[in-house]
């Protein structure tokens, strides 16, 4: 099996929950405290050894170009005032990776598994790579990319897809999965796209984490839209199951989406008081909150 070294991160997404902060930023430049959503992402796919990061965008998200290019400005006014500390984390951001930006064009269906057709021609025909939704978060030990990859080399599957246990009342957020009796091995039998908890295969929910095969793109060119007439990536991986090994793996760590207010301000909860130089304080101020 060759080297997986690409990463396809989604966020060609209009951020309507959050508008209108979103009607000029993309929502994946929103800040968990002093860092971009998107650069938590970029971070954890360096962190599990890719080298190229493929950014499927859309017209107006050049702010995110330049946030991973050189901004050669800023770099001397910080220079020039000693803030170090500053400057190098600004001069290591562009030194990250490789990065790619392919448009997302609006003749092709809307859905998350549309950035797939985007990259066909940038996957090669036996390649095998990462996909990742732009709003979901993973705090772990070891990077959820990480732990997705190694699965997907040692059981040589067409397709790995990270999943969590969540609460059956909000399964209808996400596609829940049913397993494959008498396997050991997470194998997937099925998968149903945002069905509420009566009509759910389990309260296990696939999230923004993939490791794909160029099978997964094949399939998806043949995948027609499902629900409210999106392409949906658990459709296509729905129809792959029925005839290659897919696997469905829960993640050591915890799952934070930030697609939501609600859910955004959790996650930023949650890396503040993780922070050392903020934590402790941050901690003291939430316990001093008169909360009725």
């Amino acid at each position: 099996m060759t080297s997986i070294t690409k990463a396809v991160i989604a966020v060609a997404g209009y951020g309507t929950r959050f508008l209108p902060a979103t009607k000029n930023v993309p929502k994946q430049m929103l800040p968990i405290i002093d860092k971009p959503i998107i650069q938590y992402l970029v971070e954890e796919a360096v962190a599990s050894g890719l080298t190229d990061i493929i950014l499927v965008t859309q017209a107006g998200q050049s702010s995110m170009e330049d946030h991973f290019d050189s901004h050669v400005a800023l770099e001397h006014i910080l220079e020039q005032t000693n803030k170090d500390k500053y400057l190098e984390k600004i001069r290591s951001i562009p030194q990250m990776a490789n990065f790619i930006y392919v448009r997302q064009k609006k003749h092709l269906p809307y859905g998350n598994a549309t950035p797939l057709l985007v990259v066909k021609d940038i996957i090669g025909p036996n390649e095998s790579f990462v996909y990742m939704f732009g709003d979901d978060l993973v705090k772990s030990a070891v990077p959820c990319t990480k732990q997705l990859i190694d699965v997907f080399r040692e059981q040589k599957a067409a397709a790995i897809l990270g999943v969590q246990e969540t609460p059956w009342e909000e399964i209808h957020k996400y596609a829940s999965i049913k397993y494959k009796k008498g396997t050991a091995n997470n194998q997937v039998e099925g998968l149903v796209e945002k069905a509420d908890k009566n009509h759910a295969y389990s309260n296990m929910a696939q999230f923004g984490r993939f490791v794909f095969s160029r099978k997964v793109i094949e399939e998806v060119e043949q995948t027609p839209p499902g629900k409210d007439q999106e392409l949906w990536v658990a459709d296509a991986l729905n129809r792959l199951a029925q005839k290659e090994l897919v696997i469905a793996q829960p993640i050591e760590g915890k799952w934070l989406t930030t697609g939501d207010p609600l859910n955004y301000l959790k996650a930023t909860v949650e890396y503040a008081l993780e922070r050392e130089d903020l934590g402790e304080e941050f901690k003291k101020y939430l316990q001093n909150l008169n909360l009725k």
